[in-house]
């Protein structure tokens, strides 16, 4: 029989627990994001032409079973009209990456699902906890179908991922992600009401700025539009690069112009830059000696971020700077998430109240 806590009950170090248990959901997330930006790098996400949720573990076992699973994929148009000629050792290569990359999913699902179930089960969380930790469950599932619709759009006679359905799959794991890090720092420090004010205001926008810029890095990776223009600061000499507006209507030139995808990724760049700076500047002036709040490494982590950027492009992508600046990405992103709670909470003094 199921128990739930009273609205505050005395949980001692159980709140620190649960934070911890968050903070490694939240670290295996990010895994799998970086894993899921190397299997687009690596061109690997169409390698698995079938989708078993439930009896999917398992990989080929022997060259039979290895020599079955090529030759589905060889019934598709990638291998057909991309990858023809290629071997099994190649196909392996790939098929790695993908296989890894959806176990990782389940792994994640366990790790999320299990604790929380013992949890539940010895009544460490209220009401509202259950609901959210069970509304994290339902987004990781619909996570997972997103994952297959994604795969889907390339199985067709254009073997291209399309970059709205993977934007979408990559925002909602951001999402995730970013809910199980506040999460986290809920149960791990103690919250305050401090009121309305301009840090306030900066360091909670900061954090939403930076999800459009990755989600504009989503459409450079699923349009491939990091592979035209390696050159910085200029785009090929120009500061506003011709054909930036080739598409009507206009809008459109965002999503599936290549040259303006790749502008607007650089000025959402600086727009991060410039919205962290301002954060940064207004939480210090609000506690100038408050060591606690994060903001060296909200300063830090955009500046790499953008140093990163640039190399990867100055590179034309290579998988190991394209996967870093994933990583980073979500690095930039934590910290931010960091900074907009330090803002709100002190160091938790007592660990007798459960987060509301």
């Amino acid at each position: 029989m199921l128990k739930f806590c009273s609205e505050n009950p005395a949980l001692g170090p159980n709140r620190r627990v649960i934070g911890s248990w968050l903070l490694l959901s939240a670290l295996v997330v990010f895994a799998m994001v970086v894993v899921g930006g190397i299997t687009r790098l690596t061109q690997s996400g169409l390698s698995m032409v079938e989708w078993a949720p439930l009896f999917g573990i398992l990989p080929p076992i022997g060259v039979e079973a290895w020599q079955a699973v090529f030759e589905k994929y060889q019934q598709f148009p990638e291998y057909q009209k991309v990858n023809f000629g290629m071997s099994l050792e190649d196909f392996k290569l790939i098929f790695w990456w993908e296989y890894g990359h959806r176990v990782l999913g389940r792994i994640i699902g366990l790790i999320f699902l299990l604790p929380f179930l013992f949890f539940l089960m010895k009544g460490f969380l209220n009401k509202q906890w259950t609901v959210r930790f069970v509304g994290l469950l339902v987004l990781g599932g619909l996570q997972g179908v997103m994952g297959w619709y994604v795969v889907v759009s390339g199985l067709v006679d254009d073997p291209h991922v399309s970059q709205y359905r993977l934007v979408a799959h990559l925002i909602l794991a951001v999402v995730i992600y970013s809910l199980i890090l506040w999460y986290a720092f809920e149960f791990l420090f103690e919250a305050r009401q401090s009121g309305f004010s301009a840090a306030g205001v900066w360091s909670a926008l900061l954090p939403f700025v930076v999800l459009l810029m990755i989600a504009s890095g989503g459409f450079v990776a699923g349009t491939k539009a990091g592979f035209i223009m390696n050159t910085f600061p200029t785009m090929n000499g120009e500061w506003l690069p011709s054909g930036v507006w080739a598409l009507t209507p206009g809008w459109l030139n965002l999503f599936e112009n290549v040259i303006a995808i790749q502008f607007a990724h650089r000025c959402l760049a600086m727009l991060v830059l410039l919205v962290a700076v301002v954060a940064v500047i207004k939480v210090l002036k609000r506690a100038p000696d408050d060591s606690s709040l994060g903001t060296e490494w909200v300063v830090a982590t955009v500046l790499i971020q953008i140093v990163l950027g640039i190399s990867t492009l100055l590179n034309s992508v290579p998988v190991s700077l394209g996967a870093t600046h994933q990583a980073g990405a979500l690095i930039v992103l934590a910290a931010s998430i960091y900074m907009a709670h330090a803002v709100r909470r002190q160091p938790m003094l007592r660990s007798s109240e459960v987060p509301e």
